[in-house]
């Protein structure tokens, strides 16, 4: 990579159209010398309505958008890109999303490529966490809560629970779709996530996960550690660890949790 001498990587990230959150907690938490580049991609749901169509993950795979991405910041050569759309994952499963990424992968001029999904798993599986619960957006309907129990059960995980981020009054006569589109991504904050999770985590569990690019939450993972005793692990915490690590770069991260903490040398790709 022919960069500055300051900077020590650089990353891609694909975002999805109306994501604001996804950018600002990679750049929140990168150490010194890290350098995010950015491109989006439309969502498959059409607004206004619950239909992401009948693949929603092959759509995203085969979207223009995000060719158009991959092949842009493909000829950056970076060290690695990530797709931040957690949603497609689930639906697609593990071995889609696992062929999607190497697709994905000749589609950027050979830089490597991951999802979040795959970051999300490579995590827990670095940290030790083999019974999640796993907290998911608000605006995950019902069919994406089950797509993700699939997703984290296909990859050998046994959850402890599951639960849907609620939103405070003025939201709860909304569907899930449609608080996103009312802008739910701009208004959580990360007590309310400490709040409810510590309320509602299951004694069962020997991990926290928070699924979503879109859900604003890295601001919890200390205080959730500290009071449960727990690894908790991010979409967007994993999807910056794995790019740190994938580009062989040994960087302290302090306040985002002890995955940060975790060396190389535990971690299996997934």
């Amino acid at each position: 990579m022919n960069m500055d001498r300051s900077c020590r990587t650089a990353f891609g990230i694909l975002v999805i159209d109306k994501d604001p959150v996804a950018e600002s907690e990679f750049w929140a938490m990168a150490p010194p010398g890290v350098i995010m580049n950015t491109a989006r991609f439309e969502s498959p749901r059409k607004p206004g309505t619950s239909d992401y169509g009948e693949d929603p993950a092959r759509v995203v795979a085969e979207s223009s958008d995000v060719a158009r991405g991959l092949d842009f910041l493909g000829q950056m050569r970076l060290d690695v890109i990530c797709v931040c759309f957690t949603t497609s994952s689930f639906f697609g499963g593990v071995d889609f999303d696992k062929t999607f990424a190497e697709q994905a992968r000749g589609k950027a001029h050979g830089t490597p490529v991951v999802t979040a999904a795959q970051a999300t798993i490579t995590a827990m599986n670095a940290v030790g966490i083999t019974r999640p619960f796993v907290v998911i957006p608000p605006w995950f309907k019902d069919e994406i809560a089950e797509a993700g129990r699939g997703y984290f059960i296909q990859a050998g995980f046994e959850l402890s629970g599951l639960h849907r981020f609620k939103l405070g009054r003025g939201w709860h006569d909304l569907q899930p779709w449609e608080t996103w589109d009312a802008g739910a991504q701009w208004v959580i904050h990360p007590q309310e996530v400490y709040q409810q999770v510590r309320r509602a985590v299951p004694t069962s569990s020997d991990g926290v996960v928070i699924a979503g690019n879109g859900f604003r939450c890295i601001d919890a993972i200390n205080l959730l550690e500290a009071d449960l005793g727990l690894p908790v692990v991010t979409s967007n915490q994993a999807c910056l660890w794995h790019c740190l690590h994938r580009a062989a770069v040994s960087a302290t991260v302090p306040g985002y949790g002890r995955l940060f903490a975790t060396g190389s040398e535990a971690v299996v790709w997934a």
